[in-house]
């Protein structure tokens, strides 16, 4: 029999770190979506480093990333309250 190693891949390509701020579901949707933006602009400045990538077209794609984490901040109400 043989075994799936898919959620060790997983593990390694898309790794998570552990949450230490405020437990509230807003926040955790924002630090999984922080992560995932991390992870992205890292392959993507891999595959610019390695000339894969044309440097313009990887800074479109990191300042789209950026806007879509932005946007991601803004629905969630992150920093809006009175006390941040």
């Amino acid at each position: 029999m043989v075994q799936s190693n898919q959620p060790d891949k997983n593990a390694f390509f898309y790794p998570r770190s552990r949450y230490y701020g405020q437990i509230r579901p807003e926040c955790l949707v924002f630090n999984a979506n922080l992560q995932e933006f991390a992870q992205k602009v890292s392959f993507i400045s891999i595959l610019e480093t390695s000339g894969k990538l044309d440097p313009q077209e990887a800074y479109k794609q990191i300042k789209q990333l950026w806007k879509e984490l932005k946007h991601s901040k803004k629905e969630l109400g992150i920093g809006n309250e009175p006390d941040q």
